[in-house]
């Protein structure tokens, strides 16, 4: 549970400014929307599977490109009409 303390002189604004960025990196709406419907194990499963295969090749790429310092020069180049 998220919860702010109103400090002395403090304005509601900025309050409600604090709880909602403590409320946000506490991932409450995310869990939320997880919650909001069931999901079967196995698929539940199975997209966590795809994320990784896609945060790896992400993560190669990336470092390809690192380690190649011709490939951030290149350019696509298109052809003129």
């Amino acid at each position: 549970m998220v919860e702010v303390q109103v400090r002395e002189k403090e304005s509601f604004e900025r309050a409600l400014r604090r709880f909602k960025k403590m409320w946000e990196r506490a991932g409450v709406l995310r869990e939320v929307r997880n919650r909001a419907f069931y999901e079967k194990p196995s698929d539940r499963n199975r997209e966590e599977k795809k994320k990784t295969v896609r945060r790896i090749k992400r993560l190669a790429r990336i470092e390809a490109l690192r380690n190649d310092p011709r490939a951030s020069r290149q350019r696509r180049r298109t052809k003129r009409k």
